[in-house]
C-alpha cells in the first residue's frame, strides 16, 4: 500500500530535507522533496499528495502561508516541523490547518509514528467504499459520507479531514453528548491526554464555516462541563 503513497518534504535544509526523504523511503512511501514554499506549490499543483511535512521557514512562499494555500483546495494532513512551536503557535498553526506539528530536534521513531497516524486517519477518511445510507442529514447541512462533500444552506463547505469526521461523528449520534475525549479518541484515534486546545480549535473552525455558511442557524450545542451535542 504505501508504494501508492505520495509525501511531499518542504525543507530549505538540505541535510534534514534528504534525512526526512531516506526515512520515509525507507518506509515505502514515494517521496517528492521541495526546498521553498513556491516550488511546494508547483509540485501541490501537478501531483496528489496524501501527506506535507513542512518546515515553517522557508524562502519564497511561507510554512505558513503554503498551508493556508493547501487548505483551499487539499485535505491531506499537514505535519509541521520547526524549531519554533510554542503553545500560541501551535493554536495559530491548527487554526490555519495543520492536523499535527513536530519541534526540532525531532526524534526519528516519531516522526515516523506521526506521519503514520495521520496517513491511517486520512486514508480511512478518503475511503469511498460507503454503500448504505451516503447521506447525512440536519437542518440544512446534506453530508455525503461517501464523496466527502457537505453542503450548508445550499454552499458547498471546504471542510479538513478531521473537521469532517468531527461534523459525521456529531450527525451520525444526534442525541449524543461527545466529551473532548471521547471526540479526541474517535477522531484522531489515540489517547486522550487533557490537552483540549486540539479539539477546541477544530470545533472553533467547524463551528465558524457553519455558522459563515447560515449566520442565522445554529449547528452544534456546547454542554457545559460535558461536550457538545447537534442541537
Amino acid at each position: 500500500m504505501n508504494e501508492n503513497i505520495n509525501i511531499l518534504i518542504v525543507e530549505d535544509d538540505n541535510g534534514i530535507n534528504t534525512l526526512l526523504a531516506r526515512l520515509m523511503e525507507k518506509k515505502g512511501y514515494g517521496v517528492v522533496q521541495a526546498y521553498s514554499g513556491t516550488e511546494a506549490m508547483l509540485h501541490i499543483e501537478a501531483k496528489d499528495f496524501q501527506l506535507v511535512i513542512l518546515d515553517l521557514m522557508l524562502p519564497g512562499i511561507t510554512g505558513e502561508e503554503l498551508i493556508k494555500n493547501i487548505r483551499k483546495t487539499k485535505q491531506m494532513p499537514v505535519i509541521v516541523i520547526s524549531a519554533k512551536i510554542d503553545k500560541k503557535d501551535k493554536i495559530e498553526l491548527l487554526n490555519l490547518g495543520a492536523d499535527d506539528y513536530i519541534t526540532k530536534p525531532f526524534d526519528i521513531e516519531e516522526v515516523c509514528a506521526r506521519v503514520y497516524s495521520n496517513l491511517r486517519r486520512y486514508m480511512k477518511f478518503s475511503n469511498n467504499n460507503v454503500s448504505v445510507n451516503e447521506n447525512l442529514t440536519y437542518k440544512d447541512i446534506v453530508l455525503n459520507k461517501e464523496t466527502k462533500e457537505v453542503c450548508v444552506n445550499g454552499k458547498n463547505i471546504t471542510f479538513t479531514a478531521r473537521e469532517f469526521e468531527i461534523l459525521e461523528l456529531l450527525l451520525t449520534h444526534p442525541k449524543k453528548v461527545f466529551s473532548k475525549a471521547n471526540l479526541f479518541e474517535s477522531v484522531w484515534g489515540e489517547e486522550y491526554l487533557g490537552d483540549d486546545n486540539t479539539v477546541n480549535v477544530h470545533m472553533s473552525n467547524l463551528r465558524s464555516k457553519l455558522q459563515k455558511a447560515n449566520p442565522k442557524e445554529e449547528y452544534i450545542e456546547t454542554i457545559w462541563g460535558m461536550g457538545y451535542k447537534i442541537i
